[in-house]
């Protein structure tokens, strides 16, 4: 779909998939506008004809085709009621079908500079108003169409001078609705955004509870989210007093339009001009007038909710994805594991720097560590390599392939990556594993981890396989949680592996068993590993010291000690 378009373009493109239920909508609707407007013409025939004639056979024929009549109205309201609401969850599903999709879709850059809590209310709660929106939107405004003309044609077949007087009053209610709606709109946007920012502050608070209840500042967490309350509450204040003159200013003219109504109406009737039965007509089409005005006015307030949530949708929707592949890009099924970075530059930002001419060469199957101060660029290098960000400047191969030229879901399917920061969903142990081979069996999924070494210590827990992580696999201790994202990476088998400081939050012991989980995973794959423990990668094949300026040193371990460069200093730095 263009998001380049017209919001309102947009808007109706997700009512195509169900165009049949919201024509059916559409049908009821006017058959409810046809009813409204025809009770009061029978009701002004009945008190001029029937009754002054004593014809009770038509009459009672007349009050049982209106009773026909308010049976369909009735059966059309439920259809509207119901069909209309499924109708419109509908769009609002597809909806959040989509921005999540876009989500998924959008650049590691994008979370870098967005609170997960605002983007949650995107997919969520700037979507709740859509339903209401896309049901009664059109229906009511269609609704309000046909009984305005309808009670406008009738009433000037009454007296043209009441229809006058209706078709002036009308003018000003609709500006004042027209004048209303801006600042409504902008009230609404407001408390969309202060929602937002409720959303994030409660998603912050709560998943950091631990360390709030670690250093006891319960009281300093209560009143941070007190001043987001308290910021959405005046945003919802300001929108109920917006939201109050529109809607006591529409009243006070709907009350001045009865008035001036029966007024004109006395007057032609003393005057001969008018009897009484047209009068009690014309005060039934002003009551027929009304519904519609305050159709339009319902209309209004669901208009600036719903776009309000609609255009932050939008927003979402209209930025930038990750780069889409070239129409050329090729995929790879088994890559051999040779890597070459060639004049490597990368920036988060154009006056942010990170890498400049970063040259590296890693050979197939060869264990290649990168060492260094932090924020030196070790993790954006290893980040560059499964297309997480994009280059700046030079270029980066695959088994001489530019990855450029790679398929970004091949590309990334031949690289398995452990970080420090174990990610585990909400889930069993055995749906953790599984995500590195979703489909996967569960001799598969015990087979990996036996290879990761934590097979014995699933099976001690009470639902084996079974058990239940918790979030952010917080029932799960460090080294745990390690071992189940190594068991994931064997059952992915990449060819390539990335090990991003993987054991420097753990313990000598967990360390050393992790180690030897890692020994067996990096077995015939090429690996890059990050390390702040140099004792841990004495036996990479190749090291690379990393600072502000790019690659300062390559070798071995002995190669780089015998320089008494960067590498020197950094051992003896961590041996005194």
């Amino acid at each position: 779909m263009d998001f380049s378009k017209h919001p309102l373009r947009i808007f109706f493109s997700y009512y195509k998939p169900h165009i049949g239920l919201f024509i059916a909508d559409m049908i009821c609707a006017f058959f409810m506008a046809a009813i409204d407007v025809a009770f009061p013409m029978f009701t002004r025939y009945a008190l001029n004809t029937l009754i002054p004639n004593h014809e009770l056979k038509t009459f009672f024929t007349l009050v049982a085709i209106l009773l026909a009549g308010f049976c369909l109205h009735k059966g059309c309201n439920f259809f509207v009621a119901y069909w209309g609401h499924v109708f419109g969850n509908r769009v609002e599903q597809d909806m959040r079908r989509d921005v999540f999709d876009h989500l998924e879709k959008l650049p590691f850059s994008f979370y870098d500079t967005n609170r997960t809590g605002k983007i949650m209310a995107r997919a969520t709660t700037d979507l709740f108003e859509i339903t209401e929106l896309a049901h009664h939107g059109p229906e009511d405004f269609s609704i309000a169409v046909l009984n305005l003309l309808g009670a406008f044609i009738m009433m000037l077949h009454i007296r043209w001078e009441l229809a006058v007087i209706v078709v002036v009053v009308l003018p000003v209610m609709i500006a004042i609705g027209i004048v209303s709606r801006h600042n409504l709109m902008q009230a609404s946007t407001k408390v969309k955004e202060t929602t937002a920012e409720v959303n994030a502050g409660l998603e912050s608070s709560i998943s950091g509870i631990r360390v709030t209840k670690g250093f006891a500042n319960e009281d300093f967490e209560r009143k941070r989210f007190d001043v987001y309350n308290k910021q959405y509450s005046a945003a919802k204040q300001l929108r109920f007093r917006c939201m109050a003159s529109f809607f006591s200013n529409i009243e006070f003219c709907n009350n001045l339009l009865s008035l001036v109504v029966l007024a004109a109406g006395g007057y032609f009737i003393m005057k001969g001009k008018m009897n009484l039965p047209d009068l009690v007509a014309a005060n039934l089409f002003v009551a027929a007038f009304r519904a519609p005005i305050g159709k339009f006015n319902f209309l209004v307030e669901q208009f600036t909710t719903g776009m309000a949530g609609f255009n932050r949708f939008l927003e979402i929707m209209r930025t930038e994805p990750e780069p889409t592949d070239a129409p050329d890009a090729v995929e790879i099924l088994s890559a051999r594991g040779n890597i070459s970075f060639k004049n490597v530059d990368f920036s988060y930002t154009a006056d942010f720097p990170v890498l400049h001419d970063v040259n590296l060469d890693i050979h197939s199957g060869e264990k290649f560590a990168l060492v260094g101060a932090s924020g030196g660029g070790k993790t954006t290098i290893c980040n560059l390599i499964p297309r997480f960000y994009e280059i700046t400047g030079g270029s980066i191969s695959l088994d001489g392939i530019d990855i450029r030229s790679i398929k970004k879901r091949s590309l990334r399917t031949q690289i398995g990556i452990v970080q420090q920061d174990v990610f585990l969903f909400a889930g069993t142990i055995r749906e953790n594993i599984a995500y590195g081979k979703p489909g996967a069996t569960d001799e598969e999924i015990e087979l990996a981890a036996r290879r990761a070494e934590i097979h014995d210590d699933i099976m001690k827990m009470p639902n084996g396989y079974d058990s239940v992580v918790g979030e952010r696999g917080i029932k799960l201790s460090g080294g745990q949680k390690q071992r189940v994202s190594i068991a994931r990476c064997f059952l992915k088998n990449p060819p390539i592996l990335i090990l991003d400081e993987a054991t420097s939050a753990l313990d000598t012991t967990t360390e050393i068993k992790i180690q030897q989980s890692f020994d067996e995973l990096s077995k015939g794959r090429t690996t890059l590993v990050i390390a702040h423990r140099l004792s841990t990668i004495k036996n990479a094949d190749k090291i690379a010291v990393v600072n502000d300026h790019g690659i300062v040193e390559i070798g071995t371990h002995d190669e780089l000690m015998a320089k008494h460069g960067e590498y020197y200093r950094l051992q003896s730095a961590q041996q005194e």
